[in-house]
C-alpha cells in the first residue's frame, strides 16, 4: 500500500511540474535561421515573393512530390499570391500560406494556416553583405494558454529549425548556380 501511495504522490508531483512549469514556459514559439548567400537581394527575392518559385527549395516540396497537391490564388507574386496544399503524408498535411507583406528586395512575411494544428507567420529578410545578401527565414506562433501546447512548443522549434536550414541551404545552391540576371516572374496558371 506505501508504494501505491508513493506512485499516486510521484504521479501529482509530475502533473504540478508539467502543468506548472509549461505555464512558465514562452507562449510564443519563435524560430530564426541565417544564411548568406553569394549573391544580390534582387537575385534572391523572386524566390521569397512567389510561393511557386519556393517549391524549387523549400524542404517540404520533396517529401511527397507525386502525393502532394497545390492550388495557387489570388495575384501571380508578391501580397495576395496563396497556395494551399494537401497531402496524406502527414509531415506535410494541410494548410495555406498566403504573402501578406512584401518589400522588394528587402523582406517578405506569410501567414501560414495549417488547420487543426494552428496558424503562424514566416518572415524572409533580405540584408546585402559584403558576400552578397544575409538571409534570415523566420517562423513564429502562439503556443496558447495550454502548457501542453507550450511544453510541444520545444519539440517543434528543432524540427522547425532544422527544416529551415535545410531549405536555405537548398536556396543557396539553387540561386548561386544562377546566371547574373534575375529570373522572370511566375506565369500566371
Amino acid at each position: 500500500m506505501a508504494f501505491l501511495k508513493k506512485i499516486f504522490i510521484f504521479l501529482i508531483v509530475l502533473a504540478v511540474i508539467v502543468g506548472v512549469g509549461g505555464f512558465l514556459l514562452p507562449r510564443e514559439l519563435v524560430v530564426e535561421r541565417v544564411i548568406s548567400i553569394n549573391a544580390a537581394p534582387e537575385k534572391i527575392f523572386p524566390y521569397v515573393n512567389d510561393l511557386r518559385k519556393m517549391q524549387e527549395w523549400q524542404p517540404w516540396a520533396k517529401i511527397d512530390p507525386e502525393g502532394t497537391t497545390y492550388k495557387y490564388e489570388g495575384a501571380a507574386q508578391g501580397i495576395g499570391q496563396k497556395v494551399v496544399w494537401s497531402s496524406e503524408n502527414k509531415e506535410v498535411g494541410k494548410g495555406s500560406q498566403e504573402i501578406v507583406g512584401s518589400v522588394e528586395h528587402s523582406s517578405v512575411k506569410t501567414a501560414l494556416d495549417f488547420n487543426e494544428h494552428g496558424k503562424a507567420e514566416a518572415v524572409f529578410k533580405l540584408q546585402p553583405s559584403a558576400s552578397g545578401t544575409k538571409v534570415t527565414w523566420g517562423f513564429k506562433s502562439d503556443m496558447g494558454d495550454n502548457p501542453l501546447g507550450r511544453w510541444m512548443g520545444l519539440m517543434i522549434g528543432p524540427m522547425v529549425g532544422s527544416q529551415y536550414e535545410a531549405g536555405l541551404d537548398n536556396m543557396k545552391t539553387l540561386v548561386e548556380a544562377l546566371p547574373d540576371d534575375p529570373p522572370p516572374a511566375s506565369a500566371t496558371p
